[in-house]
């Protein structure tokens, strides 16, 4: 009944605008937020976990990744890319994944974790929330500022604002401290959607912000990543593709829950 009752919240946000999230009114209590950034590394450290994550086998291409974190707020926090220089990967995918960690942040809740997988399905034509990767736009003006030569350093022009952005496929997944404390999101773009969310899965795992209280995931109780069997009408995302030698996405991502199991390391 709790994934049932959180699904159903989410869909009355989408549905009730303003609903949620909304801190406009004057006569609310200020609600205290605990600050993600207590809990990360600092930047080149980050940068090295990351990289790292992609020494494993993943899936898909291969290829350098952006991560981007964000807290409760919507505040980007950190922008890191993997490869010696910001060229390395996507150009595009560095917005994409702040987009992915606004996404995951903004539709999960202490009690329950929505990955930007778990929502591909119900966005789709004729789904339950379809129409809501257009409902909260990105902010260009904060996404493209500052010299592009800053893109992913530590002082990338995109820290200390809100994005914004709705993203609905893999890499985006909500970060949760120790005491299972919700404190933003992570967002990981560079490769296909799959690949995407198992980097993204291993990384929150290294910051030992993973210990999520539940979600859609049947077999898990996580936000992991549920691949359609050729029906989209839950919470399913489409399989990707794989170059050989980089493993098989399927398999990596059936088995995030055991290889990398959620909660706080002991």
């Amino acid at each position: 009944m709790r994934k049932l009752h959180a699904f159903t919240l989410l869909a009355g946000c989408v549905l009730a605008v303003g609903a949620c999230g909304d801190d406009s009114s004057t006569t609310a209590p200020q609600v205290q937020t605990a600050n993600v950034s207590k809990f990360l590394p600092d930047h080149n450290t980050l940068r090295a976990m990351l990289r790292e994550v992609l020494e494993e086998q993943n899936g898909g291409l291969g290829f350098e990744m952006w991560a981007t974190i964000l807290d409760r707020d919507g505040r980007v926090v950190d922008v890191v890319f993997s490869g010696e220089n910001r060229g390395d990967q996507w150009p595009g995918s560095r917005v994409i994944s702040a987009q992915k960690a606004n996404t995951a942040n903004a539709f999960s809740l202490e009690g329950f974790a929505l990955s930007t997988a778990n929502l591909f399905a119900a966005v789709q034509p004729g789904g339950s929330l379809f129409g809501l990767q257009e409902s909260n736009p990105v902010d260009t003006r904060v996404a493209y500022k500052g010299p592009a030569s800053n893109y992913g350093k530590a002082n990338d022009p995109m820290i200390g604002d809100r994005i914004g952005g709705i993203n609905v496929f893999g890499g985006g997944l909500a970060l949760y401290t120790p005491d299972g404390t919700l404190v933003g999101g992570l967002g990981v773009s560079g490769d296909t959607s799959c690949t995407d969310h198992i980097i993204a899965w291993k990384l929150r795992h290294k910051l030992n912000l993973d210990d999520v209280p539940a979600g859609p995931d049947a077999d898990s109780n996580t936000d992991n990543i549920i691949f359609t069997d050729g029906t989209i009408d839950g919470f399913e995302h489409p399989t990707c593709f794989d170059l050989e030698g980089q493993g098989s996405h399927v398999d990596i991502a059936n088995d995030l829950p055991n290889s990398n199991p959620v909660g706080p390391e002991e």
